[in-house]
């Protein structure tokens, strides 16, 4: 067996394991981001989810994106994964699949980051199901799977459409269709600040999705061969930097203090961002790319907050906006020598070509997650419901759809103090 097939495959393979261990990362960071009587919940569905996730995508998921005979939209062979071991590409195919499969995982759980605090937990089983089929095989399938954007030349390296900008569009529909939190807004229109229970949750969630992306970005090379996953490594790392660096200081600028929440906010958009361009881009761009991420979260938070749209988790700025602005950023950055998908980006000869296509891929995919959200979202509204009773909402998720709660000791004792008063 080729010494070059076993390496690629055990690089690739950590790399999934690091990948799916992100799931911890947004456990933490949605917990974190909420409050403390929907914790438990949070962390068992993402648990959930992402086994579910699985299921859907070993079925039918995969063959959508990576099938052969593929039409317009999807792939149409290798449904229900046998696992097959073929040994003549460049890894085994066993672990190319779970590495494919962790994105998956990942896009969901970020769609779901929408559903915060107010939703069934039989919502989350069937939107699961059918973000698995619907949204995000299709998706991937034209940027990944050789689909009609691919043809186009799309650049999107790791995922800040496929991934970021897909479970980012799902989770609009999701926070339109549920409505805003009982006590977010006021009469007036004005927000009232609902804060998470932990931010030591956050930030720790924080630095787990940032060494997690190392298998995220890096990973996606699905080789050794020349070291070139240290070049992504490296232009991840700068990009995170600047993200939170930028976010920090128009905070700090603009509130008078650097606020937490924002800091690490724009470490987050920065992965996101150079996600799609980490491959393609030098490390100073890397560092612009991150840079401007951080400002965007940060007025892009403020922007959704003043529309009465509801993200306790900042998914529409962290993964929305900046996977926009990472998918363009290639357009721009691309260098000649960097760019084997597609071509340069304007600002090395490239002229528009390029930013042509990223902009084309932004508005098409975020159009198609976001339709088909709605469609999935609107039609369980109508039929079953997707938000729980506005009792239930104020008891807390973790009682009222689980029977228990994730800090049992210090929420009987807030009920009883309750009940006594």
């Amino acid at each position: 067996m080729d010494e070059m097939y076993l390496m690629n495959s055990l690089w690739t393979m950590v790399s999934a394991i690091l990948v799916i261990f992100m799931i911890a990362g947004f456990i933490l960071l949605e917990a974190g981001s909420t409050r403390m009587k929907n914790a438990g919940h949070i962390a068992g569905k993402t648990i959930f989810t992402f086994g579910l996730a699985s299921i859907v995508f070993w079925a039918i998921g995969y063959a959508f994106i990576f099938g052969d005979n593929a039409n317009f939209f999807v792939g149409m062979s290798d449904f229900f994964y046998n696992g097959a071991l073929a040994e003549d590409g460049g890894l085994a195919d066993t672990v190319f699949f779970l590495f494919q499969l962790a994105f998956a995982g990942i896009s969901i759980t970020i769609a779901l980051g929408g559903f915060a605090e107010r939703a069934k937990f039989s919502a989350y089983v069937v939107f699961t199901i059918l973000f698995g089929i619907l949204v995000y095989p299709v998706i991937a399938h034209w940027i990944w799977g050789g689909g009609w954007l691919a043809e186009h030349g799309k650049q999107d390296f790791a995922g800040s459409t496929v991934v970021h900008l897909t479970g980012a569009m799902a989770a609009l529909a999701a926070t339109i269709l549920l409505k805003p939190r009982i006590g977010k807004y006021n009469k007036d229109g004005s927000a009232n600040n609902i804060a998470g229970h932990n931010q030591v949750y956050t930030a720790l969630a924080v630095l787990i999705l940032w060494v997690g992306w190392f298998g995220f970005n890096a990973g996606s090379t699905v080789s050794v061969d020349g070291a070139f996953f240290g070049f992504v490594a490296l232009n991840t790392n700068l990009a995170a930097g600047a993200g939170a660096v930028a976010a920090t200081f128009i905070s700090w600028l603009v509130l008078g203090k650097p606020d937490v929440p924002t800091l690490l906010n724009g470490a987050l958009a920065g992965l996101v961002a150079i996600t799609a361009s980490c491959a393609f881009v030098e490390p100073w761009a890397a560092v612009v790319i991150g840079f401007i991420a951080g400002v965007l979260v940060f007025y892009s938070a403020r922007f959704f907050e003043k529309r009465k749209i509801d993200d306790p988790i900042f998914a529409l700025s962290v993964h929305g906006t900046a996977g926009v602005w990472g998918t363009l950023s290639t357009g721009f950055f691309a260098t000649e020598e960097l760019a084997t998908v597609g071509q340069a980006g304007l600002f090395y000869g490239g002229g528009l070509h390029q930013l042509g296509v990223q902009a084309l891929g932004v508005v098409t995919s975020g159009l198609y997650a976001f339709i088909i959200s709605f469609v999935i979202l609107f039609v369980m509204k109508k039929l079953v419901g997707i938000r729980v009773s506005e009792e239930e909402e104020i008891m807390g998720l973790d009682i009222s759809e689980h029977g228990s709660y994730g800090y049992p000791e210090q929420m009987s004792a807030n009920s009883t103090s309750k009940i006594s008063s």
